[in-house]
Order: structure tokens, then C-alpha cells, then sequence
């Protein structure tokens, strides 16, 4: 990758817990191309974590911010916008959380309140990140937004159960901000939706070393890396990218336009021989 791809550029990372995350990856690969950020996650996810050990790394601070809290934001924007010196020219959202999916409930026995909670937490939180960046005017010029989705926010996973409608809104927010912050400031707006990936969120999913290993044979290039990951958000948040906006945009090894590859027929003609 070319060096200094962010030199002069100042942003907001989210959601960075551990080195598995592809928020932890990206802040590594942000700080790599020059560019100067700070750091948040919601107190609780802090203490889960090691982000004191990135900050130390990426030479930067972190301020604590509960995502679903239109007044924690905007004490971040403020924090922030004092540590780095001016406004931002990008934005991380690597933020999700199902309590339904955490406690195994099926599909067809939901907690609604807890479906209020994934919305609330994996999904509006973007437009609220959003919609106080443009109240603040705290975004540059061609700033680059960026959110993490995936692909069963289009297609039916047994296992993702009410995250999919989660991240079905977080692609829509991103599409409906993308055209309205376009339009005032020249900023965009995209989702990454990301090869199934073994994060801490990721791997806390039941049946998600066996889709994973499913993936990684149905995609020609393999499953996407949390580091290759995050080397795409730095070319997003680059300049290389100014007229990219309002996309959902696949990063999984080929998984989302594949039907079926031989390895596939391979595995299954040997298991029925069994």
C-alpha cells in the first residue's frame, strides 16, 4: 500500500476492543498512513477489553462514549475536535450488539425489548453519530463515513437472527445520509459488509466456526482477513475514494457472488459417500 495515504487527516475510531477487531486492525493501518484520530468505545466494552495497550501504540486517547447517547456523542466530538486541533475527515462505526443473539434466543422467540436494544446499538447509533456531526458541522469537506455491516443484511442466516434487520437499517442510514450529507458538505457514506470474521463478536455467534470454515471454501479468495479488512477502511477514508458514496460495499473474498464452487461439491460427494 502506498505510505502517507492519510497524512493531515484527523477521524474518530469506534469500537476497537481487542487485536481481533477490525477496528483495532484499522487504527493500527490508520496510524501506519500518518493519519492523527482518537479512540472510543462504550465504558462497559472498555473494561471487556485492551484498548489502553492500542491507545499506547497509535500514540492517542480514548474517550469513553455510549453510541446510543446523543449527549455522550456529542461530548465526544467536542473531546475530540480539542485533542486533534479542527474537524474530522473521517469516521469509524464498528459497532454492533444483539442481546438476543448473546442469550441464544431463536428466531421465532424474540425479546423485543432486546430487538429495540440491537437496533438501537448496532443500527441508529450511525444515524446519531451522523446526525450530530451535521448539527456540530464537525465533518471536512470530503470526509469519508464508514460503517461495518454484513452480508445477511440481504440474504436470510439462520444464525444472525435479529442482527440482520440491524444491519438492513444500518445500509439503508447509510444510503439516506449519504445523499443528504453529499449534498451539504460533499461528505460520504459507506458500509463494508466483511467475510465472516473471528472477532470477539464475531466468534460469540453459535454455529460460527462452522460458517466460517463453510465461507472460507466457498469463496474464491478465501475469507477476508480483519487486516486486509482494515487496509480497504484506510483506501475508503483516503482521497483515492472521493467519488465512492451511499455503497454497500462487499469485502469477502468473492463469497457474495458466488453460487457454488467445486470444493463445495467436493465436500458434499465425499460426506454422501459415507
Amino acid at each position: 500500500m502506498p505510505e502517507n495515504l492519510l497524512k493531515g487527516k484527523k477521524g474518530i475510531i469506534t469500537g476497537a476492543l481487542d487485536e481481533n477487531s477490525i477496528a483495532w486492525q484499522t487504527a493500527l493501518k490508520a496510524k501506519e498512513q500518518g493519519a492523527e484520530f482518537v479512540l472510543t468505545n462504550a465504558p462497559i466494552a472498555m473494561r471487556m477489553g485492551a484498548i489502553k495497550d492500542l491507545a499506547a501504540a497509535c500514540d492517542t486517547i480514548i474517550i469513553p462514549a455510549d453510541a446510543t447517547s446523543v449527549e455522550d456523542i456529542e461530548n465526544l466530538y467536542d473531546e475530540a475536535k480539542e485533542y486533534l486541533g479542527g474537524n474530522f475527515d473521517f469516521l469509524l462505526h464498528s459497532i454492533g450488539m444483539s442481546p438476543n443473539v448473546r442469550k441464544g434466543k431463536a428466531y421465532g422467540d424474540l425479546n423485543y425489548e432486546w430487538v429495540q436494544k440491537s437496533y438501537d446499538v448496532s443500527a441508529v447509533s450511525f444515524h446519531k453519530m451522523l446526525q450530530v456531526a451535521e448539527k456540530k458541522d464537525i465533518l471536512n469537506e470530503w470526509a469519508s463515513v464508514v460503517g461495518l455491516s454484513y452480508i445477511a443484511a440481504q440474504r436470510a442466516f439462520p444464525f444472525y437472527s435479529d442482527m440482520s434487520e440491524a444491519k438492513a437499517i444500518l445500509e439503508s442510514i447509510a444510503r439516506n445520509y449519504g445523499l443528504r450529507y453529499g449534498k451539504l458538505r460533499k461528505v460520504r457514506v459507506n458500509t463494508i459488509s466483511q467475510s465472516p470474521t473471528k472477532t470477539t463478536a464475531g466468534s460469540g455467534i453459535g454455529g460460527f466456526d462452522d460458517f466460517f470454515d463453510f465461507a472460507d471454501v466457498a469463496s474464491p479468495l478465501g475469507n477476508a482477513s480483519a487486516e486486509s479488512c482494515a487496509e480497504y477502511i484506510v483506501s475508503l477514508f483516503s482521497d483515492f475514494t472521493r467519488m465512492v458514496t451511499m455503497q454497500n460495499l462487499f469485502h469477502d473474498g468473492g463469497y457474495s457472488s458466488s453460487g457454488i464452487t467445486q470444493e463445495l461439491i467436493d465436500i458434499f460427494v465425499e460426506k454422501s459417500k459415507k
